[in-house]
């Protein structure tokens, strides 16, 4: 009975790498908001009912393939991280190497990219499973900030704090996730996060077609170091 059930996980595990390959291959081609259960049952020459044994809506797939998508770029984020650890670079180094993990990631993948960070599918609602993912790049940021802070490397953020209201929300978050850490260098590891993903959405959805051609990465690794100063990294 051991082998059987085996075989019939491995069995699981191939088909639904393959209607998620499918799915993949469709968004590229088509858009996200064209996903149908039913093209990728017929592309792989499945009975729609047989699909709905693995996916039961178009929305279960999305899921799935939206919490590959941040995994993804999430280990990338994270083995920058641990690369830059072992060579010991300064908390500014460190910080440039995640952001330029999260680019080349971004690039190299850039359907995966715009599937959750591009323009939302109509009538999905990304459902509380893709909330620990989705948050692997900001935890990896805030990880080289936290270490600073114990080794009393982090300094002042430059700008001083943000408006009462935000410095309150990001001493709440300080509180839950990074006991210690002062809330406007929270502040600031959120507003890096987002400038990040900004600049690479910028490469990746061709907005700097004409205007910038030759020097995007080294501009982009500036901006990067000026993120890390943002934030008080030496």
């Amino acid at each position: 009975m051991t082998a059987i059930r085996g075989a019939r996980e491995r069995a699981r595990r191939e088909v639904t790498a393959a209607i998620k390959s499918e799915a993949r291959d469709r968004i590229a081609a088509e858009g996200a908001a064209q996903l149908s259960l039913r093209a990728v049952s017929r592309s792989l020459g499945m009975a729609s009912s047989a699909l709905y044994r693995y996916f039961p809506s178009r929305d279960e797939l999305l899921t799935a393939l939206i919490i590959d998508a941040y995994d993804a770029l999430g280990d990338a984020a994270e083995e920058a991280l641990t690369g830059a650890e072992s060579e010991e670079l300064s908390p500014a180094e460190r910080w440039t190497a995640v952001c330029l993990s999260v680019r080349a990631w971004g690039l190299a993948n850039p359907h995966e990219f715009a599937l959750i960070h591009g323009t939302p599918v109509p009538g999905y609602a990304a459902p509380q499973d893709t909330s620990g993912p989705g948050t692997r790049v900001p935890r990896a940021l805030l990880a080289v900030a936290v270490e600073a802070h114990r080794a009393g490397r982090l300094g002042p953020v430059p700008g001083g704090p943000p408006p009462r209201a935000a410095l309150a929300e990001a001493e709440a978050l300080a509180e839950e996730h990074a006991p210690g850490l002062p809330g406007s260098a929270m502040a600031a590891v959120l507003a890096g996060w987002a400038q990040l993903t900004g600049l690479v959405a910028f490469e990746v959805f061709g907005q700097y077609t004409g205007v910038l051609e030759e020097s995007r990465a080294d501009l982009f690794a500036h901006a990067a170091r000026r993120m890390a100063a943002g934030v008080g990294l030496p």
